[in-house]
């Protein structure tokens, strides 16, 4: 079985929405659809999902400057998931720090 959930994603940005609008973020499997992504996070938190919405972020190019000459390369492409919860459950990422 493949690893649908690889890593929550836990930015400035995704801290206030979760605060505000109970949104949180993820980062998936490219493979996974919707409804995997569902169950997986309904079974590792222990929560009810409301919505999923997907999306993929294509890699930036970067380029440094060395002695030798340009380095030229891209980030990798990832698919983000952001999960809505229903009611007022939340997700506590810090409870096992």
């Amino acid at each position: 079985m493949k690893t649908i959930l690889i890593k929550p994603l836990i930015t400035e940005k995704m801290t206030t929405e979760s605060e505000k609008v109970n949104v949180y973020g993820f980062v998936v499997n490219d493979k996974a659809d919707k409804i995997e992504i569902k169950k997986a996070v309904e079974k590792q938190y222990g929560v009810t999902v409301a919505a999923v919405r997907t999306l993929r972020v294509d890699g930036k190019t970067r380029q440094r400057h060395t002695k030798t000459g340009t380095l030229r390369g891209r980030t990798t492409c990832y698919k983000k998931a952001i999960v809505r919860l229903a009611g007022s459950e939340t997700i506590d990422f810090y409870g096992n720090v």
